[in-house]
């Protein structure tokens, strides 16, 4: 199955590199650094690797906690980290700069996996969440270099989606040494999908051992001083086509009985910033955006976070956050985040992404859901009217944050392990 894989990947590589096209009209760091997708790069001259793989910004965010535990605990050992997609290439350049090693990720071919590791050389690889790469995993295992899935975590659509290929993604999982789980139930999904049952843990999530940046409470509080203490203030974050609509339309509702309110609006992928500002002054609200004004004044209506991996103070200075992916069937994004910061969160019906850390915040009263765009706006007005209920719901969101943290430091040890052997 593994030799039609690869006869497969050969097949679509050139529909591959149309659909980087594709995105690079929208996004033009797409068209940068192709040849690292097919293992050209020049080598770092380093041998002893640790290498973590994290797909895009969210598996970034994850792996923070982890890399500079890493990175403490192996001070001499060079570290590398690999991402798909510029978004996360950002985000990596962000958080660590130069300290790390940053290429991209190569498709999965034989070949350019090949020449990848012939040029990282890693002593231990780590793959972050959900990411099942046959003709990787093998070489992985052909040259020796254990391999560990961190934060691992496996939804019954992605279970859904992988049955026909269960047999290759058997074969594949049989080349790694362990797979630390986020949940007794992505545990099981993997048992299910052809792990073996012996080198399956639950460690938990290390979203939550996440730093709260420094200065973000801070920050958040001088921002309301400049637009109004007294405002009420809601996000969306992290927010796709569609659901945009949704918190404007939400907005507006909220702005017939508070017309001093302030909606944050952080779209999740840059190309589309421009695009949701526009749609915003179409709108005819008063808006500001990040990029021009840095922060909105008592005046506007809605600000447009046109930046990215600037969240938490936003957060910080929000009475609640809808956290968004969860109108859409995208999957739902990070509700840790405000919860962090005693935020009160809401989210949609499509939470499957965060399945059990999501059910887990509803069930200790730290979010509600809403089961379509037009129980939206109701919601937030119910809670920017009632203070008790955000103060309530925030400490439960806190507590729930706090209660789950500690995930780092299990991986870490059986990192040591592996290490040791």
């Amino acid at each position: 199955m593994r030799y039609l894989y690869t006869l497969a990947m050969f097949l679509v590589t050139p529909l591959l590199v149309l659909r980087l096209l594709a995105r690079g009209v929208r996004s033009r760091p797409y068209h940068r650094r192709w040849p690292e997708r097919f293992g050209f790069f020049d080598p770092p001259g380093f041998s002893g690797s640790l290498w973590v793989h994290a797909v895009s910004v969210g598996e970034v965010n994850a792996a923070e906690p982890l890399i500079k535990a890493l990175r403490r605990d192996y001070p001499n050992a060079p570290l590398v980290v690999t991402t798909v997609t510029p978004t996360g290439t950002a985000r990596v350049q962000q958080l660590f700069g130069d300290s790390v090693f940053h290429v991209y990720l190569p498709y999965d071919l034989p070949y350019a996996v090949g020449r990848f590791l012939k040029k990282v050389r890693p002593r231990l690889a780590l793959i972050v969440e959900t990411e099942i790469w046959p003709n990787l995993y093998h070489a992985c295992r052909k040259r020796g270099i254990p391999l560990m899935i961190v934060n691992a975590r496996l939804s019954e659509r992605s279970l859904r989606g992988y049955k026909p290929l269960r047999g290759l993604l058997r074969s594949a999982l049989r080349c790694v040494h362990l797979i630390a789980a986020q949940s007794r139930t992505d545990a099981a999904r993997y048992r299910l999908l052809g792990a073996d049952p012996q080198q399956v843990l639950v460690t938990g999530n290390m979203k939550f051992d996440m730093p709260i940046p420094g200065g973000a409470v801070a920050e958040g509080a001088t921002m309301r001083e400049h637009w109004g203490p007294r405002r009420p203030v809601w996000m969306a974050a992290s927010t796709h086509e569609g659901e945009e609509l949704a918190a404007l339309e939400a907005h507006l509702q909220v702005l017939k009985r508070l017309p001093d309110a302030l909606l944050l609006l952080a779209p999740r992928h840059p190309e589309r910033f421009k695009l949701v500002e526009h749609a915003v002054r179409s709108l005819g609200f008063t808006v500001a955006t990040r990029g021009l004004e840095g922060v909105p004044s008592a005046s506007h209506q809605v600000f447009v976070i046109d930046a990215m991996g600037q969240l938490m103070p936003f957060f910080a200075a929000s009475d609640l956050a809808f956290v968004g992916g969860s109108l859409v069937p995208i999957g739902g994004h990070n509700v840790l985040e405000p919860a962090a910061l005693s935020v009160p969160v809401l989210v949609g019906p499509h939470t499957f992404n965060f399945e059990e850390i999501t059910r887990s915040l509803i069930e200790q009263g730290g979010a509600e859901r809403v089961a379509d765009a037009e129980r939206l706006g109701p919601a937030v007005l119910k809670l920017l009217l009632d203070a008790a209920e955000r103060g309530r719901m925030g400490q439960a969101a806190q507590e729930v944050f706090e209660r789950e943290r500690g995930a780092v430091q299990r991986v870490m040890q059986l990192v040591d392990a592996l290490l040791q052997e």
